[in-house]
């Protein structure tokens, strides 16, 4: 997983990245939780969601937003990290500006940006959102939902309370031309600690459905 720097909106920003192994090859970017609370690229959950992507055959970003490692700038309240999430994918359809799809995956806060970049990226085709922290924002700005995609939530968490996920989720479920999946892991919490693995099953199990040639979600 090489390393590399690349522009951002407030200075550069550092990232994984793995190139895709065959020609117009989907892509996918994946977003760590929030950096005030110790959240990094290199966070568990994150690096199991970019693996199982590049296990896919994707070309597949994960990075630091701003202020974290050696990404530069400060912390800015979520503005600023749509716009590294954005310049992130520029940077990444700069690369494979052949790519088939784009995918984009996120835990916690990292679910946040995704999904509001969902909102100014229509090339985004799916979206995997990890604990969305619905109880924290407001996610009424996905109106309507572009993409169809699928919501884990732990049912022990009592950071991103599953009550909140589940009203976003029966939210979401009212809009028309889009395919919702709501998987809750059972005991886990909001880091997953024990259930990581029960975690990345409901993932790929999502993947292999939406990536298979007779989907017949688009």
């Amino acid at each position: 997983m090489p390393a590399v720097i690349f522009p951002g909106p407030d200075g550069r920003l550092e990232g994984r990245f793995q190139p895709a192994t065959r020609p117009r090859a989907p892509v996918a970017m994946i977003l760590h939780p929030h950096p005030q609370a110790g959240g990094t690229m290199n966070d568990r959950i994150t690096q199991a969601m970019y693996k199982t992507f590049v296990a896919r055959g994707f070309a597949v970003l994960r990075f630091n937003f701003r202020g974290v490692g050696r990404s530069q700038g400060s912390f800015d309240n979520g503005i600023g990290e749509l716009s590294d999430a954005a310049a992130a994918l520029d940077w990444v359809q700069s690369i494979h500006p052949e790519a088939s799809t784009t995918w984009i995956a996120g835990y916690s806060f990292g679910a946040l940006i995704g999904m509001q970049l969902l909102m100014r990226r229509p090339e985004i085709r799916g979206f995997i959102s990890v604990a969305p922290p619905a109880n924290m924002y407001d996610f009424s700005f996905l109106a309507p939902c572009p993409a169809s995609g699928i919501i884990v939530q732990g049912a022990a968490d009592t950071v991103v309370t599953p009550n909140a996920v589940q009203k976003l989720v029966d939210k979401l479920r009212t809009q028309k031309h889009i395919t919702i999946h709501h998987d809750e892991i059972p005991r886990a919490n909001h880091f997953f600690e024990n259930e990581l693995d029960d975690m990345m099953r409901a993932v790929d199990n999502y993947l292999d459905m939406r990536l298979s040639p007779d989907c017949p979600i688009r």
